[in-house]
């Protein structure tokens, strides 16, 4: 099997796993949304700090699981959103482990920062989820599809028209020092096929807003994407990194397939908030 089949078969098995999860059973949303916070955040600490720190990031993932879990119990079962205390005893407790080590082990000491940092990147925009797809009560996970959708229409439009147009010799490069085959024609393809995909969205119902506000969405999180794709690639790059991993056979780990999402989603939710919408 050559690599383009591998990557064809385990992107579609990719999308029906997340479309699945996000139309079908909220048990499946937990479990499946659980798994790729844990992946991505694992796959975030191998890269930055090794096998240095084993105990702060274990307790990173327990941090993260617990949060999560609470935030999932609390829209879901209704349990208090006090629990949510149990995850900041952990952060503390991460702070107070970093007391016990010994000298050697404080040599790095300016990678345990790190765990926060992978914490906030990573375990904050996860872990808040059940928010987007719990909605008046019952679940609906159509809001947070569309967001993937509008992330994956903007990586094609962005990949298809990038590699035809944007790798001639007098192509404008977007960031020639993080991601060499970036072009400006694929940044701009990429909204063009995300504001397509909007409208698209809008009349099949998928995205409840005005179509002003849908295309406005459509640009932002096409943007914004580009900024956490980039974002990732500044960090591999830095740690001489070219996947974050190997989970996902032909497309490397969790965190390559993520890394947009992370950045815009937020970025999308604090738009719908700050219009109004939410």
């Amino acid at each position: 099997m050559n690599n383009l089949t591998l990557r064809t078969i385990t992107g579609i098995a990719f999308v029906l796993v997340i479309v699945a999860s996000l139309m079908l059973k909220p048990l499946l949303f937990g479990a499946v949304f659980l798994t790729v916070m844990l992946f991505s955040l694992d796959e975030f600490y191998n890269i930055s700090m090794g096998d240095e720190y084993p105990a702060q990031r274990r307790l990173a993932l327990l941090t993260s699981t617990v949060f999560f879990i609470t935030v999932y119990s609390h829209v879901r079962y209704g349990i208090s959103i006090s629990w949510l205390c149990l995850s900041f005893l952990l952060l503390l407790t991460i702070g107070i482990s970093f007391i016990f080590l010994t000298r050697e082990e404080r040599v790095n000491l300016e990678k345990l920062p790190l765990v926060y940092t992978g914490l906030a990147y990573i375990a904050l925009p996860i872990g808040l989820s059940p928010f987007l797809v719990y909605r008046c009560g019952y679940f609906d996970g159509k809001l947070l599809l569309a967001f993937f959708v509008l992330i994956w229409i903007s990586d094609i439009g962005a990949y298809c028209l990038g590699s035809i147009f944007g790798q001639k010799e007098n192509s404008r490069k977007l960031a020639p020092s993080i991601s060499p085959k970036k072009s400006w024609v694929g940044f701009w393809s990429g909204i063009l096929f995300s504001i397509i995909a909007s409208v698209v969205l809008y009349y099949t119902g998928l995205l409840p807003f005005k179509l002003v506000q849908c295309v406005s969405l459509a640009i932002i999180i096409s943007v914004s994407g580009v900024c956490g794709d980039l974002f990732e690639s500044v960090w591999k790059r830095h740690y001489g990194v070219k996947d974050s991993g190997n989970c996902i056979p032909g497309h490397g780990g969790m965190l390559d397939r993520f890394d947009s999402s992370f950045f815009a989603v937020p970025v999308a939710c604090i738009y719908l908030t700050l219009t109004g919408q939410f």
